[in-house]
């Protein structure tokens, strides 16, 4: 898992099946410091995170997990969120 700061959100005016109902938001990937690292990504938010939060996300085949709410459908997703982060190394967020 992968901490992380929304910092967007991405709207589309049409998408995959399985992404409709879902949030897209942009991410700013952090250290374990909560230190801007990397360029931003865009994930699929699966616990109603909003701008400002820290989240955690996942990436790769646990994404797609996920997201699947049909056994025989998987959506092609690269990252998730997963979670929001209350406390980071016992610092309130």
């Amino acid at each position: 898992m992968n901490l992380a700061k929304v910092i967007g959100t991405l709207w589309t005016t049409k998408k995959e099946e399985g992404f409709v109902g879902a949030k897209l938001l942009v991410l700013q990937p952090l250290t374990g410091e909560l230190k801007p690292v990397g360029r931003p990504i865009v994930a699929a938010d699966t616990v109603g995170s909003g701008a400002g939060e820290t989240v955690f996300y996942v990436t790769a085949r646990e994404a797609v997990i996920a997201l699947k709410d049909d056994v025989d459908h998987m959506t092609p997703v690269d990252a998730a969120i997963v979670g929001i982060a209350d406390y980071v190394n016992g610092v309130e967020r």
